[in-house]
């Protein structure tokens, strides 16, 4: 008869997820694994794999929770630039808060740390830009469709020049103790859609 879990795996990853966000992966070894979800090693290697594959189930989970609420954000129904527009002050608010500031953002946390030189994680940091790429450029053609933006302009290289001032943000926000820093770059840019 197999023993059944007496810790929920959900749970547990979603304690991983904010060990690994607030410390990185080199920084976080087993020890504090185990310390921080209360389970022993071997359930960790049991239900997760090693150390390397729970941070990438981490970063999964965190690209679904954020992944759903900037799809909920950029898709709602009505005028598409005030969306665009709340997004990209949302980021820029979230890496000039302290919070952020220490945490950071995870996909953006491991594109440094990570993918430079591991593959899968490369891919998954990848795969969310994509998908933040796709979410801005549909809410552009929108607004485009509507009359909001110019019809010279083009939704997709803007999407792409979001995405990179978006992850911007949230480096320079890491480092920086001037809030304004961020604030400011994420204004100037938001004038392009006018």
């Amino acid at each position: 008869m197999a023993r059944s879990k007496e810790f929920d795996p959900d749970a547990a990853l979603e304690s991983a997820l904010e060990l690994f966000w607030r410390r990185g992966y080199e920084a976080t070894s087993m020890a504090d694994l185990v310390d921080r979800l209360g389970i022993g090693r071997a359930s960790i290697y049991a239900t997760y794999g090693n150390k390397r594959d729970l941070y990438l189930k981490a970063l999964e989970r965190y690209g679904e929770t954020r992944d759903s609420r900037l799809l909920r954000e950029l898709s709602q129904p009505g005028p598409a630039l005030p969306a665009v527009r709340a997004v990209v002050r949302r980021f820029a608010s979230e890496a000039a808060d302290d919070s952020g500031r220490t945490r950071g953002c995870f996909v953006t946390n491991t594109a440094t740390e990570l993918a430079p030189h591991d593959d899968a994680a490369a891919r998954r940091v990848e795969l969310s830009w994509e998908h933040l790429e796709t979410l801005l450029h549909s809410a552009l053609v929108r607004a485009q469709a509507q009359g909001e933006l110019p019809a010279a302009r083009e939704p997709r290289a803007l999407a792409r020049m979001l995405l990179v001032l978006m992850q911007g943000l949230r480096v320079v926000g890491k480092v920086s103790t001037d809030p304004a820093r961020v604030r400011d770059a994420a204004e100037q840019a938001l004038t392009i859609l006018e």
